[in-house]
């Protein structure tokens, strides 16, 4: 039998793979047209494209917030928990005659959030084991994006990751006076690279055709790991003996994880502030994902993928009758395969989005509410595992505005 709950960013078992839920990388204006990047204008910071900085224009805020809904199921129960998370800030601002830009903030990168269950009988004797989960990596970001040709951009981003992540497993059996406690610790910093390409030649007079390079370099961060054993009383949790465990010896005190390089090819077409209809798709060789002190013994890796396909329209964006005309209209799709297989079934995900961008009144048209939503499912009750059906709420404030301007005197 299997419980869980939710904490700390994710609520998801699956959590307890790896290091944590992958969180996404883009702005909630991009999640809502399925994730896609290849898409840039100038007065939105893009999260995932640097080359995006290259034709910004404006100084532009953002931040974004959610709300999750997940139904838990396996073939014996079900559950349903919620969590709300943060999900980025930063800033951007333009340079060099508006030929190139700059950006940095913070956002999450992966979330670890879980309490099982797990309870075996055997000969009429029951142990449960209990195993938490808390804590994430998150990533402070600084971009740059310059454009090489008028239609021609480039981009790279630092990213610095730091967190810690918290694990413990408790094992109670009946008829055995005490338990057991192994808990392990692991403080992971480290960097990585992300560099864009954009190429946007215009096709006729109002048409565009948007194509988008992304590498996401190898991530090497550092672990800095900590082991303890002890026994402990279940009815009041005091600690009888415990020791710290020798990582020394199996070089297990500091570790390296390795994070596979990915590479997303976008291609897209559309009108300017009319329309646009894009696809991207993402490949990582994550079958070198590596994490030698949080290894779970049910996951074997595979390379990786993600298929997207998405868009927006606006009706007219120059109303001033009718508001509804100025809104723009997102929708879109995902495929992932995540490149974990457990208990030999790959875990794969699948996500309809679709949202709303609304404009804050007619002296701040280049700011506006961005308020999405989206439906997915991953996993499956099949194999012992678990499905994951979801619905998530997300809300972004984009901010823009040109630093600097006089004010003018009637």
């Amino acid at each position: 039998m299997y419980s869980a709950s939710a904490q700390n960013g994710t609520l998801s078992p699956y959590s307890s793979l790896g290091i944590g839920d992958f969180r996404s990388v883009n702005s909630i204006e991009n999640q809502m047209m399925g994730g896609l990047g290849v898409y840039t204008d100038s007065i939105h910071l893009q999260l995932n494209n640097p080359a995006s900085l290259g034709k910004l224009g404006l100084t532009a805020y953002a931040a974004g917030f959610s709300h999750k809904e997940v139904r838990l199921e396996t073939f014996a129960e079900q559950q349903r928990p919620s969590v709300s998370n943060f999900e980025y800030l930063g800033l951007a601002f333009p340079l060099i005659a508006q030929k190139a830009g700059v950006a940095l903030g913070i956002k999450p990168y992966s979330s670890v959030g879980y309490d099982l269950e797990q309870l075996q009988t055997v000969q009429g004797v029951t142990t449960a084991n209990q195993f938490t989960g808390e804590g994430g990596i998150n990533q402070a970001f600084l971009s740059a994006g310059f454009r090489l040709l008028p239609r021609l951009n480039i981009g790279a981003t630092v990213n610095f990751h730091f967190g810690r992540i918290d694990l413990t497993r408790v094992q109670v059996t009946d008829g055995i006076a005490y338990g057991t406690l192994d808990s392990r610790t692991s403080d992971i910093s480290g960097f990585d690279f992300n560099y864009g390409l954009t190429w946007e030649p215009m096709v006729s007079s109002k048409h565009t055709l948007f194509t988008s390079v992304r590498i996401n370099t190898q991530t090497n961060l550092v672990s800095s790991n900590r082991q303890r054993i002890s026994s402990f009383v279940p009815l009041t949790g005091i600690e009888i003996e415990g020791i710290d465990v020798n990582l020394d010896r199996d070089n297990l005190r500091f570790t390296e994880i390795k994070i596979p390089t990915t590479y997303t090819l976008g291609l897209g077409y559309g009108e300017d502030k009319h329309w646009f209809v894009g696809a991207e798709y993402g490949i990582q060789q994550f079958s070198d994902f590596e994490n030698r002190f949080l290894e779970s013994a049910n996951v074997v890796y595979e390379n990786a993928s993600s298929l997207a396909l998405g868009g927006f329209y606006v009706p007219d964006y120059t109303s001033i009758d009718t508001y509804l005309n100025r809104v723009t209209y997102r929708a879109g799709l995902r495929l992932d395969n995540t490149g974990m297989v457990i208990n030999d079934k790959a875990l794969e995900n699948f996500g309809i989005t679709f949202g709303l961008g609304l404009p804050l009144g007619a002296e701040s048209e280049f700011s506006n509410l961005n308020l999405g939503f989206e439906l997915g499912r991953r996993g499956t009750t099949m194999n012992g595992l678990v499905r994951e059906s979801y619905f998530k709420v997300s809300l972004g404030l984009s901010f823009a505005d040109r630093w600097f301007r006089k004010r003018q005197i009637n």
